[in-house]
């Protein structure tokens, strides 16, 4: 049901539906457009904006001959302010560097299943893009023709050839490792061997580490509360720096989560605590910050000064998850503590088990007589 004779509808799938006017036709028919957003306040907001720019000429109704890329163009205005900002960005980037420069220029009737087939080779081997690169990239054309062929008419829905991804495993810190890593960073610790402990001892990602503020940190409690993430995005504003940083909400309704600690977390978070509940826990300041890009590069160099080939900070995140398999956790709470959404992005992205855990395994076949 339309919301106040806005043209404003719910959907079944709980998003809210907003249908404007782009124009007229030949015989006087109007021509519609849509947009789409997770509140009524968002969809609105959305279509008043597109309704001016109908007014100001710049949204044309569009025809079966008219370029890929104005359609690429609307469909990134549709989503801005539907979607994080740091989604969009990628959106952005996505249709701006790879698929309006080899896509652009076709009609929308062009768009065969063979020309995309062509544009996802040409990913893969001309600009030796990785295979989940190219199936991100495919994702978001797809998306984009959906909602060009309904705007058009064309009823086109060529289909997409995934690249399948070869599996490779994630270097994870043996426990000697691990136990050589430990000494390394406990010994003068600073602010970024202390940002590298707390995700030994947490399995926090890097950009939930940078956002951390000591009012996230109750040591009475004994918890860690995650509830933003920073990350470095391309600026998309006219004028300034290319990038900057963004601080927002975790990746994922499942990432804002309670993280309980442990002894040794805890005297290391006692060791940096500041009375300031907004300072940065890396920092011990609330204007200074330390951005995910500064931390991984200090990880590189204590991997290389140790000789761990391979390992970068995400190594961390997966060296937890494998000790904690190792100790006993149930999948069920390591997949909450890990902020993922269900169990199943744990068992096949996050447990990995060991040389050692695969022999102690294999000694328990003697109890029964093998």
């Amino acid at each position: 049901m339309s919301k106040k004779g806005e043209n404003i509808y719910k959907r079944k799938d709980g998003r809210w539906e907003a249908r404007y006017i782009r124009g007229y036709g030949d015989n006087g028919a109007p021509k519609y457009g849509y947009c789409y957003a997770k509140t009524y306040g968002l969809v609105k907001e959305k279509q008043t904006a597109l309704k001016a720019e109908v007014l100001a000429g710049n949204l044309a109704v569009p025809n079966k001959k008219c370029p890929f890329s104005q359609l690429c163009q609307e469909w990134l205005t549709m989503k801005r302010g539907g979607v994080k900002e740091s989604t969009y960005v990628k959106y952005e980037i996505t249709v701006q560097n790879h698929i309006i420069p080899k896509l652009g220029g076709y009609p929308m009737s062009e768009l065969s299943s063979a020309r995309i087939a062509v544009f996802g080779r040409e990913l893969c081997d001309k600009d030796r893009l990785s295979p989940k690169t190219v199936r991100d990239i495919l994702v978001v054309l797809n998306a984009i023709i959906k909602y060009a062929s309904k705007e058009t008419g064309t009823g086109i829905a060529p289909q997409m050839i995934y690249p399948r991804s070869e599996y490779r495993e994630m270097r994870v810190l043996s426990v000697q490792e691990q136990k050589a890593l430990t000494a390394y960073l406990l010994k003068n610790t600073d602010n970024y061997k202390f940002g590298a402990l707390l995700a030994l001892h947490t399995g926090m990602r890097i950009g939930e580490i940078c956002a951390l503020r000591w009012k996230n940190v109750s040591l009475s409690e004994r918890c860690i509360t995650v509830d933003s993430t920073m990350q470095r995005l391309k600026n998309t504003e006219l004028s300034g720096a290319k990038t900057i940083i963004f601080t927002s909400a975790p990746k994922s309704a499942a990432s804002i989560r309670c993280i309980p600690i442990g002894n040794t977390a805890v005297a290391l978070l006692k060791r940096f605590y500041v009375r300031n509940p907004d300072a940065y826990v890396l920092t011990g300041n609330a204007e200074r910050f330390i951005e995910p890009r500064t931390l991984q590069n200090h990880m590189t160099k204590y991997a290389k000064e140790l000789g761990l080939f391979g390992v970068h900070f995400h190594s961390l995140r997966h060296s937890f998850a494998t000790r904690c398999i190792e100790v006993g956790f149930d999948i069920k709470s390591l997949s909450e503590i890990l902020g993922h959404a269900g169990v199943q992005i744990t068992l096949e992205r996050y447990v990995h088990s060991s040389m050692e855990l695969k022999r102690a395994n294999m000694e328990k076949l003697s109890v029964i007589g093998f």
